[in-house]
């Protein structure tokens, strides 16, 4: 093993290679007769991919000394068990490496790990475990080449050194192998014969949920490797699988206002004594040289969205979410089952923020808003927007806030914020400089973060005119165009805005139309294409049901709701329906033009009917 093994043999780790080697040729699923991974390698040879995915829970059926060795020591043994990877492959189709590269190597996945760790566990006790983690994507990098094992030429003597393992840094060989050669710092890098994989580094963030009381939010870098770049976008909430590791942290040990950068230190003469002077300060102390930080190799990247899809590797890089969901059978008859119920559209909207008592007009707007509509190109190539922007105006204490709080809960890709701590920067995107690399790069706002999905924004009217005007062409267009430090750049905002307003004043006067209640320009407010006004009206009758309703949440939780449809159902079939594309017939067209013609002016019905969609 001369790419890993050094100058000794790990016995431990030797037998942990034939025991997993072991695994892959002999592990059969359920009733099956060809071993389960065999068919792994028809889907890399297909796929025309050379990352191996293994089931984790296949793996502690197998051997329960493997898996626990596997978790507990998964750096050390990662190279063996890459070597068991490239045996197998080699054994049960030996053309598949021969054919391509016989130096090929074959790299191996874990995924569907029993438990997964919050990013505010990972600490140094975690190092070189196998862990999964979960967070949200917050900034992606772009894909570059890394330099995995490098050659060298020497350019003393003209020896060649194979294999000079690359550190997390740009690592040379440190002496000629040649015994007549006492080169140290000359080398030339040989690259045709070094081995490079692409590489690409994600910023992951705790959930909103996870976060404990009085906490920031944490960060973590993640780094991704070979065929999982590209595969964890911003705004998405994913699971990772990898290992954590400890990484020199370059921008601690350089000056404020330093660039960092290396360089090659000149050597020091040994008359240079240690005791030319005393111990100046911590720096002196060498405390600046003990800066490391954590870091998250992955190796695997899973996409939570709460549904039980374990096709880890043909996730499409390029596809939309919608036209990428993938349904089981089972999933596909619980959804013909719930389609069968009788009333099955009005259970579903009762079934929308059950805890809100009545505002059933609303309710059915915010799943008309979830179920969404097609996206359409013209012949000149405009794009026409498929997704509905709902506002909801009403007097305090009317459930709009919870209405955006369960609703940015209930899709995936959803982002809740607030319109008056909310600048222009971060509801679209802003231009940062990358600490490291000098680089200006784009960083998502909370509008490209819930691309493909809802952002709900409360206290829209307290938002600044110059923060409103950002969103004019996200809400339109849905494009983000940012032309800033020599970036031009037009990014896609697919999303549908659910904002909640109060009427200026505090109180809606039914006395005045809706544009003296709502402190919103008319170019914001024609966005909209359903505005609802709630009034909170003193009525005993009304008041005494909310109350009795409130009461039986608080007293009895979840056995006073009783939804026709569980959530898990619901966000089921409002997955499977965005994937339909429905096509208007002609008569439907017709009718639809009647009734909107027939239709009193839009200030008269806000005015009349308080809560009538447009």
């Amino acid at each position: 093993m001369d790419g890993f093994g050094g100058y000794f043999e790990d016995e431990k780790a030797v037998r942990v290679e034939t025991i997993f080697l072991d695994f892959l040729k002999s592990f059969r699923l359920g009733n099956s007769v060809e071993p389960y991974y065999e068919a792994e390698i028809e889907a890399m040879k297909a796929s025309e991919s050379t990352t191996m995915f293994i089931d984790f829970h296949h793996v502690m059926l197998f051997n329960n000394l493997l898996q626990k060795a596997i978790s507990e020591e998964y750096l050390r043994f990662e190279p063996y068990l890459k070597n068991a990877c490239k045996r197998f492959v080699m054994e049960q189709k030996p053309t598949f490496i021969a054919d391509d590269n016989p130096n090929k190597d074959i790299n191996v996945a874990f995924f569907n790990l029993p438990l997964c760790k919050r990013l505010r566990e990972l600490t140094t006790a975690e190092i070189g475990k196998l862990v999964s983690v979960t967070g949200v994507v917050t900034r992606t990098s772009e894909v570059r080449p890394e330099l995995l094992q490098g050659t060298f030429k020497c350019l003393v003597c003209g020896n060649i050194i194979k294999n000079v393992e690359q550190q997390f840094k740009y690592t040379e060989p440190t002496i000629c192998v040649n015994a007549l050669c006492l080169n140290r710092t000359k080398w030339a890098l040989l690259q045709q014969e070094s081995k490079f994989a692409d590489w690409q580094r994600v910023r992951m963030q705790e959930t909103s949920k996870e976060i404990p009381a009085g906490s920031l939010p944490r960060s973590l870098d993640v780094i991704l490797r070979h065929e999982i770049v590209e595969q964890a976008r911003a705004g998405d909430t994913v699971i990772f699988t990898g290992t954590v590791v400890v990484i020199p942290d370059i921008l601690a040990l350089a000056s404020p206002g330093e660039r960092a950068e290396c360089r090659r230190e000149a050597p020091q003469r040994k008359d240079s004594a240690v005791g030319n002077g005393g111990v100046r300060g911590l720096r002196a102390l060498g405390v600046r040289d003990l800066s490391y930080r954590l870091a998250f190799i992955a190796n695997s990247v899973q996409i939570s969205d709460g549904r039980r899809n374990t096709d880890i590797r043909n996730r499409k890089k390029d596809a939309d979410e919608d036209d990428n969901q993938q349904f089981t059978a089972e999933d596909l008859d619980d959804i013909q089952r719930m389609r069968n119920t009788p009333d099955f559209f009005n259970k579903l909207v009762d079934s929308i923020a059950p805890t809100v008592f009545g505002h059933q007009d609303i309710k059915r707007a915010i799943l008309l808003m979830l179920l969404g509509g097609v996206h359409k190109f013209t012949h000149e190539g405009i794009n026409l927007r498929g997704d509905l922007n709902v506002c909801i105006v009403g007097d305090p204490s009317c459930a709009k806030s919870q209405f955006l709080k369960y609703t940015s809960g209930l899709v995936p890709r959803s982002v809740y914020t607030s319109g008056k701590s909310s600048s222009a920067a971060g509801l679209t995107a802003t231009v940062a400089k990358e600490p490291e690399t000098g680089e200006f790069c784009i960083e998502a706002g909370a509008l490209m973060l819930a691309d493909n999905g809802i952002c709900c924004i409360d206290e829209f009217d307290k938002m600044d005119i110059r923060d409103q005007v950002a969103i004019h062409e996200a809400m339109e267009q849905q494009t983000i165009s940012i032309t800033k430090a020599g970036i031009q750049a037009t990014l896609n905002a697919r999303t549908s805005i659910l904002a909640a307003a109060n009427p200026t004043g505090g109180r809606y006067d039914k006395s005045k139309p809706l544009k003296y209640n709502v402190a919103l320009p008319p170019a914001i407010l024609s966005r909209f294409d359903l505005v609802y006004v709630m009034i909170d009206d003193p009525d005993d009758q009304t008041d005494y049901h909310v109350a009795h309703h409130i009461v039986r949440v608080h007293q009895k939780r979840e056995e006073a709701l009783s939804p026709a449809f569980t959530t898990a159902e619901l966000k089921r079939y409002i997955a499977y329906a965005k994937t339909l594309k429905p096509k208007m017939m002609l008569n439907q067209a017709t009718l639809q033009l009647s009734q909107l013609l027939g239709m009193p002016k839009v200030e008269k019905v806000l005015e009349i009917a308080q809560g009538r969609n447009l």
